[in-house]
């Protein structure tokens, strides 16, 4: 280990590109090295023109989603690699007696959105995305700003300080300097990371502020019973688990859930690992990005972004990226979401905090959630008041309510986090195998994808039944294709089924017809089997209230079924009816909402079996496969 922070001053006074981390309570690495721009994350450059693997870390902005085809307002903000020349490990306490603390003062401070106008883009998300079945959930965000009158640097150093002396929970505290940008933060979140062919992602959802005072038990136990909180938490897991079912070929195991304890906010948390052989750059182009901080799913949330956000957002929500060399000539991989951060450009203090929006959502409650994130990160870096009994109370530690992990340690607290896993599949709570032999080996299966990448996990899920599975988007699909595979899984996305001037809602109805009157094997889920029933004449409609991540028990040709819905539109029949010429349906007693569908080589299935929130999710979905190729 280093011992002098001489070498600290000498960088800051250098000028030249510099990080410092802190990863634990010990030390602080400090990155030095040149700084590349590039314009893919293949490009990051991590050996040297001889081959040699070297160290880089690379802040990766949102405008990156374009590599995978996705919306977003794009301001050519760069993928900045600094490739370390040197890397150091600093005694945390010198760190901290070698920075500044003269106090950094705000000028002009406020939100760039004033709070009645969020509210309303909340209502309006609410009423025409999640009520149009655009998605489960979306996050915006807004931005709060302010001027300084130090150097960037003096004022980021200043806070970075702060951070190392008063957060506490962080993944990453953090501090990036290169030419004309000046990150500060305390991420709380991992968003993926890979060492030695593990794959792990920290799924972080739900904000629990805390009241003067700090946090309590009894406080938390209201936050933890919210039907909000939890189910915000299960959609973003479900969410992360469909790129863990992409990059893992073991799917994914879940474990928690956890709580995160910050000095002003507590979140819960889930951990998700798997085995991977891809090379760390493409994982994190696959995982591109968290939706904790955009939504789900993926590529329409990045689209409703586009739509009601009204500035670019620079990096916040992308990933600090570091790779590192291993013995064995690959890279780890160690990301943090790029939240909680604060950015000076040109004297310009910049902090963007958004809110996710799900049906449940009240739009005063999400105004006040910024207010609290955003409070979060200024009071953690002393640009604001810290509450002075919170603060007492987190530095000393006699104080029960302040030592780390006290509330999660509470018995009352850890039964209500551990009652959450009983309405969960077993399915992802247990450890996966790969490849299956299952009843299915020897067949294959195509699943289409209709923009919802719930179709990586029902890859894994046919898998797991012994099925040889591709996955191909909606656009890439062959008439061929879809007519040589022993079974088409035609698969779930947004919209409305109803919407003829779609042109994926169009190719979806054309794989699902195509299969119908050949009459081979079909399965369709969620947004395609609204299109089968069309197509077999069951009328379709918007349900009064969207079922997005609602966990229900119904009744699926005979058996009781837990299953997790996420769906605005159902097809519909008049209650009691149970058959439609060669079609048994299932549906709801009371409403005639059509569950489950299944004729000649055909089923389908409202549901999403693959969801977490589907604890007989894998034996429904065998028994509908077996019917399809009976």
């Amino acid at each position: 280990m280093t011992p002098s922070p001489s070498l600290l001053e000498a960088t800051v006074r250098s000028g030249s590109p510099f990080a410092l981390i802190a990863r634990d309570a010990d030390t602080v690495e400090l990155l030095s090295g040149d700084v590349v721009d590039v314009e893919l994350l293949a490009d990051i450059p991590l050996t040297d023109a001889s081959g040699t693997p070297r160290e880089v870390l690379a802040l990766v902005p949102f405008r990156q989603v374009v590599e995978r085809g996705f919306d977003c307002h794009d301001d050519q903000a760069p993928l900045r690699c600094l490739v370390v020349g040197a890397h150091h490990v600093l005694p945390r306490d010198e760190v901290i007696a070698a920075l500044p603390t003269a106090p950094v003062s705000l000028e002009g401070a406020g939100f760039d959105i004033p709070d009645e106008e969020y509210a309303d883009i909340v209502r309006t998300v609410i009423a025409d995305e999640i009520g149009r079945g655009e998605g489960a959930n979306f996050v915006i965000r807004r931005d709060f700003e302010a001027s300084i009158d130090v150097d960037p640097l003096t004022a980021g150093l200043t806070w970075f300080r702060a951070l190392l002396e008063h957060e506490r929970g962080a993944y990453w505290t953090f501090l990036v300097s290169t030419p004309g940008h000046l990150a500060v933060g305390a991420s709380p979140e991992a968003h993926v990371s890979a060492h030695d062919g593990v794959v792990t992602m920290n799924p972080i959802s739900g904000t629990f502020r805390h009241p003067a005072g700090g946090a309590t038990a009894e406080t938390l136990t209201e936050f933890l019973s919210s039907t909000k909180e939890t189910e915000e938490l299960f959609m973003v897991v479900d969410e992360e688990l469909k790129m863990m079912s992409a990059v893992c070929s073991d799917g994914g195991r879940i474990t928690g859930p956890h709580l995160k304890e910050m000095s002003r906010l507590t979140h819960t948390e889930y951990m998700l690992r798997g085995q991977s052989t891809m090379d760390p750059r493409d994982i994190l182009r696959e995982t591109m990005f968290a939706p904790t901080v955009t939504g789900s799913p993926m590529q329409n949330a990045c689209t409703v972004i586009t739509r009601h956000e009204k500035a670019p957002r620079g990096y916040y929500s992308g990933v600090a990226a570091l790779f590192t060399p291993t013995a064995a000539g690959t890279h780890d991989l160690d990301a943090p979401i790029l939240i909680r951060t604060a950015y000076l450009v040109d004297g310009r203090l910049r902090v963007p905090v958004g809110a996710t929006l799900v049906r449940h959502s009240d739009p005063d409650g999400e105004v006040g959630e910024t207010h609290g994130k955003a409070a979060g990160v200024l009071g953690a870096i002393g640009a604001i008041a810290r509450d002075e009994v919170a603060e007492r109370a987190a530095l000393d530690e006699d104080a029960p309510a302040a030592a780390p992990r006290v509330l999660a340690d509470d018995p009352d607290i850890a039964a209500l986090l551990a009652a959450r896993n009983d309405r969960l599949a077993p399915f992802w709570l247990n450890p996966q195998g790969g490849e299956s032999q299952g009843s299915f080996a020897g067949r294959t299966a195509l699943v289409v994808d209709a923009e919802d990448r719930f179709t990586t996990m029902l890859a894994h899920q046919l898998r797991h039944l012994g099925f040889a599975v591709e996955v191909t988007p909606w656009t890439a699909v062959t008439d061929a294709a879809v007519a040589e595979a022993d079974i088409v899984v035609a698969g779930p996305g947004p919209g409305d089924p109803r919407d003829e001037a779609s042109p994926r809602i169009a190719r979806m109805r054309q794989v699902v017809t195509g299969r119908l009157t050949a009459g081979k094997p079909l399965l369709a889920v969620c947004l395609s089997h609204q299109i089968l029933a069309d197509a077999l004449g069951i009328g379709l409609a918007p349900l009064a209230s969207p079922h997005q991540g609602l966990q229900k028990q119904v009744d699926v040709f005979g058996s009781e079924a837990s299953i997790g819905f996420y769906n605005t539109f159902t097809a519909r029949v008049s209650p009691g009816t149970a058959a439609l010429g060669e079609t048994e349906i299932a549906a709801d007693a009371a409403s005639g909402d059509v569950y489950a569908l299944r004729g000649p080589g055909y089923a389908s299935i409202q549901g999403h079996l693959e969801s977490i929130l589907s604890r007989d999710g894998l034996d429904t979905l065998d028994r509908l496969v077996t019917h399809a190729l009976a």
